[in-house]
Protein backbone atom coordinates (compact mmCIF):
# COMPACT_ATOMS: atom_id res chain seq x y z
CA UNK A 1 0.00 0.00 0.00
CA UNK A 2 1.48 3.42 -1.27
CA UNK A 3 1.57 6.73 1.16
CA UNK A 4 0.40 9.81 0.45
CA UNK A 5 2.89 12.56 -0.37
CA UNK A 6 2.58 16.28 0.85
CA UNK A 7 3.82 19.16 -1.08
CA UNK A 8 3.40 22.84 0.36
CA UNK A 9 3.28 26.20 -0.67
CA UNK A 10 2.87 29.86 0.57
CA UNK A 11 0.71 32.03 -1.66
CA UNK A 12 1.09 35.74 -0.94
CA UNK A 13 -2.17 36.72 -3.00
CA UNK A 14 -4.99 36.29 -5.20
CA UNK A 15 -2.94 35.64 -8.89
CA UNK A 16 -0.67 33.49 -6.77
CA UNK A 17 -3.31 30.86 -5.63
CA UNK A 18 -4.67 30.80 -8.90
CA UNK A 19 -1.30 30.43 -10.39
CA UNK A 20 -0.36 27.16 -8.25
CA UNK A 21 -4.17 25.99 -9.43
CA UNK A 22 -3.71 26.82 -13.11
CA UNK A 23 -0.26 24.85 -13.25
CA UNK A 24 -2.36 21.72 -11.59
CA UNK A 25 -5.20 22.19 -13.71
CA UNK A 26 -2.81 21.73 -17.32
CA UNK A 27 -1.75 18.73 -15.84
CA UNK A 28 -5.14 17.19 -15.30
CA UNK A 29 -6.16 14.00 -17.73
CA UNK A 30 -9.71 13.16 -16.43
CA UNK A 31 -10.69 11.11 -13.79
CA UNK A 32 -9.09 13.33 -10.68
CA UNK A 33 -10.88 13.78 -7.81
CA UNK A 34 -9.53 17.45 -5.62
CA UNK A 35 -11.08 17.66 -1.64
CA UNK A 36 -10.75 21.49 -0.99
CA UNK A 37 -10.69 22.15 2.80
CA UNK A 38 -10.89 25.73 4.52
CA UNK A 39 -12.68 27.74 6.76
CA UNK A 40 -15.26 29.64 4.79
CA UNK A 41 -13.41 32.53 2.49
CA UNK A 42 -10.00 30.21 2.57
CA UNK A 43 -9.59 30.44 -1.34
CA UNK A 44 -11.14 27.37 -2.35
CA UNK A 45 -13.76 28.93 -4.83
CA UNK A 46 -10.95 31.06 -6.16
CA UNK A 47 -8.56 27.72 -6.58
CA UNK A 48 -11.58 25.80 -8.85
CA UNK A 49 -11.35 29.52 -10.81
CA UNK A 50 -7.70 28.58 -11.67
CA UNK A 51 -7.92 24.61 -11.93
CA UNK A 52 -10.54 25.94 -14.37
CA UNK A 53 -8.31 28.26 -16.33
CA UNK A 54 -5.57 25.79 -16.41
CA UNK A 55 -7.55 22.67 -17.74
CA UNK A 56 -8.47 25.50 -20.52
CA UNK A 57 -12.22 26.62 -19.86
CA UNK A 58 -13.00 29.73 -20.73
CA UNK A 59 -16.13 29.97 -18.60
CA UNK A 60 -16.26 31.78 -15.20
CA UNK A 61 -16.38 30.01 -12.68
CA UNK A 62 -18.89 30.81 -9.80
CA UNK A 63 -18.87 29.42 -6.42
CA UNK A 64 -22.12 26.78 -6.22
CA UNK A 65 -22.85 27.40 -2.97
CA UNK A 66 -26.93 27.76 -3.74
CA UNK A 67 -26.76 25.44 -6.65
CA UNK A 68 -24.49 22.30 -5.01
CA UNK A 69 -22.67 22.11 -8.22
CA UNK A 70 -21.64 23.33 -11.82
CA UNK A 71 -19.49 21.89 -14.57
CA UNK A 72 -17.52 24.13 -16.59
CA UNK A 73 -15.77 22.72 -20.23
CA UNK A 74 -12.65 22.30 -20.76
CA UNK A 75 -11.46 20.84 -24.41
CA UNK A 76 -12.20 17.24 -23.97
CA UNK A 77 -12.83 17.65 -20.18
CA UNK A 78 -15.95 18.34 -18.23
CA UNK A 79 -14.72 20.15 -14.72
CA UNK A 80 -17.15 19.27 -12.30
CA UNK A 81 -17.17 21.92 -8.85
CA UNK A 82 -19.25 20.78 -6.13
CA UNK A 83 -19.80 23.06 -2.79
CA UNK A 84 -21.72 20.85 0.07
CA UNK A 85 -21.70 24.24 2.79
CA UNK A 86 -24.88 24.25 2.96
CA UNK A 87 -26.09 20.78 2.59
CA UNK A 88 -27.56 18.86 5.72
CA UNK A 89 -28.21 15.84 4.00
CA UNK A 90 -26.21 14.19 0.93
CA UNK A 91 -29.60 12.80 -0.95
CA UNK A 92 -29.69 12.96 -4.52
CA UNK A 93 -25.99 15.14 -4.47
CA UNK A 94 -24.77 11.89 -3.46
CA UNK A 95 -25.87 9.89 -6.55
CA UNK A 96 -25.03 13.00 -8.60
CA UNK A 97 -21.57 12.90 -7.24
CA UNK A 98 -21.33 9.08 -7.82
CA UNK A 99 -22.45 9.67 -11.42
CA UNK A 100 -19.64 12.36 -11.99
CA UNK A 101 -16.84 9.78 -10.52
CA UNK A 102 -17.65 7.49 -13.34
CA UNK A 103 -16.90 9.85 -16.18
CA UNK A 104 -13.11 9.23 -17.32
CA UNK A 105 -13.05 12.39 -18.98
CA UNK A 106 -14.18 14.48 -15.38
CA UNK A 107 -12.38 16.34 -13.02
CA UNK A 108 -14.08 16.84 -10.03
CA UNK A 109 -13.50 19.62 -7.14
CA UNK A 110 -15.31 19.29 -4.24
CA UNK A 111 -15.32 22.00 -1.46
CA UNK A 112 -16.79 20.96 1.82
CA UNK A 113 -16.25 17.29 1.30
CA UNK A 114 -17.18 15.75 5.04
CA UNK A 115 -20.94 14.48 3.86
CA UNK A 116 -20.38 12.67 1.24
CA UNK A 117 -16.28 11.77 2.21
CA UNK A 118 -17.35 7.86 1.48
CA UNK A 119 -17.95 8.56 -1.63
CA UNK A 120 -14.49 10.05 -2.88
CA UNK A 121 -12.38 7.44 -3.74
CA UNK A 122 -9.50 6.74 -1.76
CA UNK A 123 -7.03 8.15 -4.40
CA UNK A 124 -7.79 11.53 -4.41
CA UNK A 125 -5.96 14.72 -3.57
CA UNK A 126 -6.75 17.06 -1.01
CA UNK A 127 -6.17 20.89 -0.89
CA UNK A 128 -5.91 22.57 2.77
CA UNK A 129 -5.94 26.02 2.31
CA UNK A 130 -4.78 28.25 5.80
CA UNK A 131 -5.32 31.62 5.69
CA UNK A 132 -1.72 33.32 6.84
CA UNK A 133 -3.03 36.94 6.63
CA UNK A 134 -4.97 39.16 4.81
CA UNK A 135 -3.81 37.90 0.84
CA UNK A 136 -2.13 34.83 2.13
CA UNK A 137 -2.84 31.39 2.67
CA UNK A 138 -0.54 27.97 2.85
CA UNK A 139 -1.80 25.25 0.64
CA UNK A 140 -0.81 21.77 2.07
CA UNK A 141 -1.44 19.35 -0.89
CA UNK A 142 -1.94 15.68 0.05
CA UNK A 143 -1.31 13.31 -2.97
CA UNK A 144 -0.93 9.52 -3.81
CA UNK A 145 1.83 8.74 -6.14
CA UNK A 146 -0.95 8.08 -8.58
CA UNK A 147 -1.41 12.10 -8.63
CA UNK A 148 2.27 12.99 -8.64
CA UNK A 149 2.27 14.07 -12.51
CA UNK A 150 -0.39 16.81 -10.46
CA UNK A 151 2.76 18.41 -9.09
Amino acid sequence: MSTAQTWQTESTSTDATLNIAAAIGSKTRGGEVIELVSDLGGGKTTFVKGLARGMGSREQVRSPSFTLSNQYVAGKLTLWHFDFYRLEEPGIMRAELAEALEDPQAVIAVEWPDIVQEVLPAGHLTVRLTNTGENSRRLEISYPPTLAYLL
